[in-house]
């Protein structure tokens, strides 16, 4: 039986206890092979205590931080923890070196610990305390934090003798705290409400009894108040809990400070400093952020704790490396008590934390300077670029004077000139053309021919149809249209094809800044969408005349829209868009093409902007929504890579979802939640596990690579794609 709980639990150690809990041994499956290796003949029918060494390690309940450091340094990973009757009541495992709270890690690595502190601005009330965790958790924070104190223990037997003979300060204090306090039970009973909404529990101890009674409930962590960071008795005494700690030091002198560090690392115990200054509210002057650099001199990550009106001091401290923040939190300013005037209200509270979010992303975690995808673009658009001022025959030497630069960005940077000039030219290349990366490089040669199980094509635009078409065995194009393309007759770029099919992508932008949203909530907007998708559709009737051999309706893929500038749509309202849509959708004539609804990322790129995407990113919306509606997709592999990224969701499994919806593809790597369109094999996405995937749930659907600006410099982006998933599809 000890065999089996070894094998199957894959702890690789049994404790042994007797009928009445008692610890008798220790045995790990190293005992076990090495009693099978010394034994003539094996019988597993014997008790298991014949196995266990004689000798074991224990630590007793209440052992200091120096005694189970002792015990470690044998090399043991696991103790087991007993009482002082020998009965086994836990197990003490070797310190990790991360500072960890309930499931989350806390450091300058990790996301900000936010703690909401209520400490006694539930005015006594148990009911107050619930709805203000309610409010806490609803704003996103890691943590909520109370307050326990015995009134005996910090001011002795109340008389109003002793109340009449404090000083005024000390007096108004103490009968605030005396009104307000919720009782033992009542704070056991906060902190199992803070579990049920996912919040970690944490409390001040302000004496001994509390700091016991805590310890027996099991926090996840224990706050120490700053005025107690000098009560080395109260300090040594939760060191010693092992129970992580995160202590202010207002009111503190710095050799005060000094002195307590020391304390706390003399006690092995794992904690941050906040820095704090005890006044409420704190004045702007006294705040002194730029204490905090030297704070974490002293060995320890750093937090803050803020008693200063308003909300925008924490994020200064984030930016100075807070890896903790505290703030106070009220439903009313105006309550009776201090604390409640330096607190944020629901709304303030929200807004910092979702600040505090935003700006720890901004800090980046990248060492050197690196473009991101925005920026890329608008480098597109805006830079400038190499060019040929005439025609350069291949293996001619480019001389500078034939080198020009003009705008847009789409060659080679003009930073390049000095590299470029000299060399011999790989290509023949045309006066006005660009220069790029490849004519400092090798070029990559398009094949012509490609073999794929399923159709396969390119995206490509009217004045680039023939370049990109021509000695390459595609079986159709994706026209890329712009609005503008929409004013221009096909048939002057396309020559009719016997050959070759056609799929369309629709435009996103349409003149006048109009960004398609088919679910917008302004009717005149989306009204104007839906004529706009309806040119679209009256324009792939023109293109159908030059490819007369293509007997079904072509493909249109169609960003549909659910997309805002100020953040993501609640589930009310999605609900709402997706029945916007699906009532726009019903005003669009179908019969001409077969619709295919892209996919979408969280976070997509508008002409140099990010906004926020609602739509069509969720598979199982996605599926209930083509379900109901009979609509189709277009699976972006990009986008929905990075819908998994930003979400966690696992991209085999979103597949899965939708596959029985899937009628073409976009097949192109992602990087993170908003690198778009990346090299194929250069991102995130498995291949491998991606075809399997897509050969099993939609094997006739036909693709392209819809690699960003894969069509420059002769289409090498689109070649280089191509090759790769040769293997794979």
């Amino acid at each position: 039986m000890a065999l089996s709980h070894l094998e199957g639990s894959g702890k690789q150690i049994l404790f042994l206890v007797d009928l009445a809990g008692r610890l008798t041994g220790v045995v790990t499956d190293g005992d076990i092979r090495r009693w099978i290796l010394a034994s003539e003949t094996i019988d597993l029918s014997q008790p298991v205590s014949s196995v266990a060494p004689k000798k074991y390690i224990s630590a007793v309940k209440g052992s200091k931080s120096a005694e189970l450091k002792r015990l470690f340094s044998s090399g043991k990973e696991k103790i087991p923890l007993i009482d002082e009757m020998g009965i086994l009541v836990g197990l003490v495992t070797v310190k990790s070196a991360d500072f960890v709270i309930g499931d989350k890690k806390v450091g300058n690595e990790h996301p900000v610990y936010i703690i909401a502190e209520i400490g006694n601005n539930h005015q006594g009330s148990l009911d107050h305390a619930k709805r203000l965790i309610e409010m806490a958790a609803n704003a996103g924070v890691d943590s909520v934090k109370f307050q326990m104190r015995s009134m005996e223990a910090l001011y002795g037997h109340a008389t109003q003798k002793n109340m009449d003979s404090m000083d005024l300060g000390a007096q108004y204090t103490s009968d605030l705290l005396s009104k307000y306090q919720l009782s033992d039970e009542e704070l056991f009973e906060a902190f199992d409400f803070c579990k049920f909404h996912d919040v970690d529990p944490i409390c001040t101890p302000w004496d001994l009894k509390s700091l016991e009674k805590l310890e027996q409930y099991g926090l996840p962590a224990l706050k120490i108040a700053s005025a107690d960071f000098t009560n080395n008795e109260l300090l040594s005494a939760a060191a010693d809990t092992n129970i992580p700690l995160i202590c202010s030091t207002g009111m503190c002198e710095e050799d005060e400070i000094v002195s307590s560090v020391a304390l706390l690392e003399n006690h092995g115990a794992q904690c941050v400093l906040l820095h704090c200054n005890s006044t409420y509210p704190t004045p702007f002057k006294d705040i002194y952020l730029n204490y905090m650099v030297k704070l974490k001199q002293h060995g320890f990550d750093v937090g803050y704790s803020g008693h200063e009106r308003g909300g925008f001091i924490p994020l200064a401290a984030v930016a100075l490396g807070a890896c903790v923040i505290e703030k106070h939190i009220t439903f009313d300013k105006t309550q009776e008590g201090n604390d409640h005037k330096v607190s944020l209200l629901p709304t303030e509270l929200a807004q910092m934390v979702e600040q505090i979010r935003h700006l720890e992303v901004s800090m980046g975690t990248k060492q050197s300077r690196v473009i991101s995808q925005g920026e890329l673009m608008n480098r597109e658009v805006l830079a400038k670029s190499l060019y040929a001022r005439l025609d350069i025959p291949k293996g001619a030497k480019i001389t500078r004077e034939v080198i020009g630069v003009k705008s847009p960005g789409q060659g080679l940077q003009p930073n390049n000139l000095d590299n470029l000039v000299g060399r011999a030219a790989n290509r023949q290349v045309k006066s006005g053309e660009f220069f790029y990366q490849s004519d400092l490089e090798n070029v990559l040669e398009k094949k012509v021919d490609y073999c794929f199980k399923r159709p396969f094509g390119i995206p490509v635009r009217y004045h680039d149809f023939e370049l990109m078409t021509e000695e390459i065995n595609l079986d159709f194009v994706e026209f890329h249209l712009s609005y503008q393309d929409l004013l221009l007759k096909p048939s002057n770029f396309v020559k009719k094809q016997d050959q070759l099919s056609f799929t369309v992508h629709a435009p996103e932008l349409f003149a006048n800044d109009h960004i398609i949203d088919l679910c917008s909530f302004d009717e005149n907007y989306r009204k104007t969408s839906i004529e706009c998708l309806n040119g679209v559709v009256e324009h792939c009737g023109l293109i159908s005349e030059c490819f007369p051999n293509k007997t079904s309706v072509p493909i249109l893929v169609l960003n549909a829209g659910g997309w805002n500038k100020d953040g993501f749509l609640n589930l009310d309202d999605k609900k709402i868009a997706y029945s916007l849509l699906k009532e726009s959708l019903s005003r669009v004539d179908t019969s001409k093409v077969r619709l295919a609804i892209q996919t979408m990322p969280p976070f997509p790129w508008h002409f140099g902007g990010q906004s926020f995407h609602n739509l069509f990113v969720d598979p199982s919306e996605i599926a209930d929504f083509c379900d109901d509606t009979g609509h189709k997709i277009c699976l972006d592999v990009s986008h929905s890579m990075m819908a998994c990224n930003y979400y966690g969701w696992d991209m085999n499994s979103f597949v899965d979802e939708v596959k029985d919806h899937i009628i073409y593809l976009h097949i192109v790597d992602a990087l993170g939640s908003d690198g778009e369109g990346i090299q194929i094999g250069e991102g995130d996405v498995n291949f491998g596990e991606l075809s399997t995937g897509l050969n099993a749930a939609c094997p006739d659907a036909p693709f392209i690579p819809e690699v960003w600006q894969g069509h420059k410099d002769g289409g090498a982006g689109f070649w280089s794609a191509l090759k790769y998933l040769e293997t794979y599809f």
